[in-house]
């Protein structure tokens, strides 16, 4: 009878921290990223009252089997369901994050090194990328070319100085199309602009004016329009540039289309400007375009793309040839996102964008193994694997990182409950063992009167 009631009272203690693991599933049912835990119960000791015995070929006497009295169970294990990934949860706030697959987020705190699921993460004073607790959100910088340098990890910064501009460059082509009227005669007006090295923008403006329709014996018709150019202005003011067509070493001055087809002829993708200071208070054409020397600089022209068809004049002008040589003024940043691999993409005013970082994560052989240590942090153990300082792209395990999405809790209610249901029972049970057994030995006393 003794027996019964420690038995008894240790299955009382094991309902019990079931219980505990079961409230405190429940009580984290909408915390971002929290994995719930199940408790497994295992017997104990056996006291051993007759031991088994083989068959006696002499006496005929048959086997017996061993006589064991159980003393009571126990917590075997603590899981925790890891791999069973939480609900997910918009929010369109771009620094909340959501692994897809088995990956960990690696953060510090104080020096320390942990992992978590948890994506609600925001940024602080310092342009740091922190978790809610302040802990540092790791990954990987970029070099001086925007390449990502997977070495050790380290904090990310995502909103400080050195990633606040792009720099400028300067203008060395513009590229102008649209059409002109072919049934007008009267000059056409379009306006440029370029940048210095420096991103200050220039506006100058060039006139076509109609020259000559015609074209000698044996040669295909065509009609010239003459470039006029004139004063260069920036902002509205005048800066003491002129800017004129180039016909040095014979460079053309003129748009010139074919009468018949109406299309450019051959030569007005390679045509040039000049620009050049025409006093003391002159800026420095150097920082313009292509430097030519004797105060000039040089703007490529590329007129291929005209017409000359009858339809009203609608001319336009864009920077750069090809998409090359366009420039830009200094880029101020104007948003910050993150993108399915986990890389920091920063966009600028001047229509640049750079990645200034990389999000690290890892996994592990036995993520179970993991410790938990409250905050939504694990600490590695023996039992889960090493963290090699380095990590991962969340993409080499085949993940995603979602932007302005949270994991949420994986726990289910409708589970908790039915447990809950049966380790109270349980306990209701151990405790009647208890009482019953109180019942036996009062009888027992009560022999004697």
């Amino acid at each position: 009878m003794m027996r019964s009631m420690y038995s008894a009272v240790s299955g009382l203690k094991a309902h019990q921290t079931k219980m505990d693991v079961i409230g405190n599933n429940i009580a984290n049912v909408n915390t971002v990223a929290y994995k719930s835990q199940g408790v497994t119960f295992r017997d104990v000791f056996y006291q051993t009252t007759q031991t088994a015995s083989g068959p006696n070929g002499e006496s005929g006497k048959g086997g017996t089997n061993a006589k064991q009295i159980g003393l009571g169970s126990s917590v075997g294990a603590i899981s925790t369901n890891i791999s069973s990934q939480g609900a997910t949860e918009r929010t369109d706030n771009p620094w909340d994050l959501m692994i897809s697959g088995d990956a960990f987020f690696v953060v510090n705190e104080g020096g320390n090194t942990y992992f978590t699921r948890a994506g609600d993460f925001t940024t602080d004073i310092s342009g740091a990328l922190v978790t809610q607790a302040g802990a540092n959100v790791m990954g990987w910088k970029v070099d001086e070319n925007g390449e990502v340098i997977k070495d050790k990890v380290q904090p990310l910064y995502v909103t400080s100085p050195e990633y606040m501009y792009t720099e400028p460059a300067k203008t060395t082509g513009v590229t102008v199309t649209g059409n002109i009227d072919a049934r007008s005669t009267s000059s056409s007006v379009f306006t440029i602009n370029f940048y210095d090295e420096l991103g200050n923008e220039y506006q100058a403006s060039l006139t076509l004016e109609y020259n000559d329709a015609g074209g000698g014996a044996g040669a295909q018709p065509v009609t010239t329009y003459t470039i006029k150019g004139g004063a260069v202005t920036k902002n509205g003011q005048p800066t003491g540039i002129t800017i004129e067509p180039d016909t040095a070493d014979g460079g053309s001055g003129s748009f010139e289309f074919s009468t018949t087809t109406g299309k450019a002829m051959e030569g007005m993708a390679n045509l040039s400007l000049v620009l050049k200071g025409t006093g003391d208070e002159a800026i420095d054409v150097n920082n313009i375009g292509t430097n030519r020397g004797d105060g000039e600089s040089v703007l490529k022209l590329d007129a291929s793309g005209m017409t000359m068809f009858a339809d009203p004049s609608d001319i336009d002008s864009k920077t750069g040839i090809k998409g090359e040589g366009a420039g830009k003024a200094v880029g101020k940043m104007s948003a910050v996102g993150i993108n399915d691999a986990g890389q920091i993409v920063a966009s600028y005013s001047n229509g640049d964008t750079k990645v200034i970082g990389q999000i690290a994560v890892t996994t592990f052989p036995n993520p179970a193994g993991l410790e938990k240590i409250g905050e939504n942090l694990y600490a590695a153990t023996l039992n889960s694997g090493t963290f090699d300082g380095i990590g991962q792209d969340v993409t080499e395990s085949g993940g995603s990182i979602s932007s302005g999405y949270l994991e949420m809790s994986n726990v289910d209610l409708a589970d908790q409950f039915t447990s809950m249901i049966t380790t109270q029972r349980g306990y209701q049970a151990n405790s009647r063992i208890i009482t019953v057994s109180d019942s036996m030995l009062e009888e027992l006393i009560n022999l004697k009167r």
